[in-house]
């Protein structure tokens, strides 16, 4: 469905427009509607769904709306469990934001930094996204009140209950006004959710979407059993002696992917790094390039990865395995989609090698181990 069908304005549209969004997601179609109409959400859906701009878009309508009728701001609050997300989502609240004839002022506060810079950058911030502890000194401080806010987000709320913020959520909700619209997001519906479920949202729309059955038989899959010196050489032979072109390689960390784009690019390989590090703008721009052939390798974290859509991609490329067998599946799946084939290839380290017969294991699948001991990567 585009998303000239979801009630959004012109500025909004050409912002989509902008950021290369052509068709909207599931949850876009459920959400954006029923936030518009004021209505409280509970939405079941796991990271890369769609769901940042399934609020995001929403909420800047209504600001519009809001500013156009009676030149009134709404005050909104997002929770999240991370500074990582924090940063995400008050930076695609920018994105779109920017045709906007009014400027909307979003600020992103969170722990592990200086509180003083945050509390001059709260004042007049209509949409403040926070992590709870962060949040709560904010207001201990007397930088934010939290009487005033009138829409509230709960954006992974799963992740902030199993991180430990349990207490200071009911602190944050103790501290809201009862008359509010709220929307909840969660990869999974627990007790725990299902309570605040009860005691928050008013008659919530619930909106689930279940994740499609990967086909693994679509999937070429290959591992290579190599020593961890020889890994960089041996995906720089993989991809030139294959000619491989849009390869998406995932590593474990940030450092991992912006020392193995460095080595990449200094051995002729167009690559770009795909982290939460980088700035919305620049992962839109890298993906933007990834998609139209302008790079050969796109670098990703797993934090990130979950964003990346691309129907047609041949490779992917394990440089270092994830910690779970089905992060392993949803990584493997960005290819063979659309009934096309694909090619998944493990990079295996003898440390990996029990881990990786877990994978297997689980997927119930097993997968081609070949030696690469005899292969002379010299010059790669």
């Amino acid at each position: 469905m585009p998303f000239s069908s979801l009630g959004l304005s012109k500025p909004l549209l050409k912002a989509v427009a902008e950021q290369n969004y052509t068709q909207s997601y599931p949850i876009q179609e459920q959400a954006i509607p029923a936030i518009l109409e004021g209505k409280d959400i509970l939405g079941i859906a796991k990271t890369g769904s769609g769901k940042t701009a399934s609020f995001v878009l929403p909420i800047l309508e209504l600001f519009h709306r809001s500013n156009a009728v009676n030149n009134k701001s709404l005050s909104v609050l997002v929770l999240v469990p991370t500074r990582e997300l924090a940063v995400q989502v008050a930076e695609v609240f920018q994105a779109f934001s920017q045709h906007l004839p009014q400027k909307v002022k979003t600020v992103a506060v969170y722990g592990g930094v200086a509180i003083n810079p945050q509390m001059v950058a709260v004042y007049g911030a209509e949409i403040v996204v926070a992590t709870p502890g962060r949040l709560l000194d904010l207001v201990a401080q007397r930088a934010l009140r939290l009487s005033e806010v009138e829409l509230l987000v709960l954006d992974e709320a799963d992740k902030m209950l199993d991180l430990g913020f349990a207490d200071e959520m009911d602190q944050v909700f103790d501290l809201l006004p009862e008359k509010r619209q709220t929307i909840l997001f969660s990869a999974t519906l627990g007790d725990a959710i299902q309570d605040i479920n009860a005691n928050l949202l008013h008659e919530p729309v619930k909106i689930e979407i279940v994740e499609e059955e990967q086909n693994l038989d679509l999937i070429k899959q290959l591992a290579y059993r190599v020593d961890p010196e020889r890994k960089g050489p041996l995906l720089r032979y993989l991809i030139k002696t294959s000619g491989m072109k849009q390869v998406l390689v995932f590593v474990s960390s940030v450092r991992t992917a912006d020392n193995l784009v460095v080595k990449l690019n200094k051995n002729g390989i167009q690559s770009a790094a795909m982290h939460s590090k980088k700035t919305q703008g620049s992962r839109m721009e890298t993906l933007r390039q990834f998609k139209a052939g302008k790079l050969t390798v796109m670098v990703a974290t797993d934090l990130i990865s979950r964003g990346i859509d691309i129907q047609f991609l041949p490779y992917v490329i394990n440089f270092e395995l994830p910690r779970s067998p089905k992060d392993y599946i949803h990584r493997i799946g960005r290819t063979g989609r659309a009934e096309a084939s694909g090619e998944a290839i493990s990079l295996i380290c003898p440390e990996d090698e029990h881990h990786f017969r877990i994978i297997q294991k689980k997927m119930g699948k097993r997968v081609e181990m070949i030696d690469t001991a005899d292969l002379n990567l010299l010059k790669y």
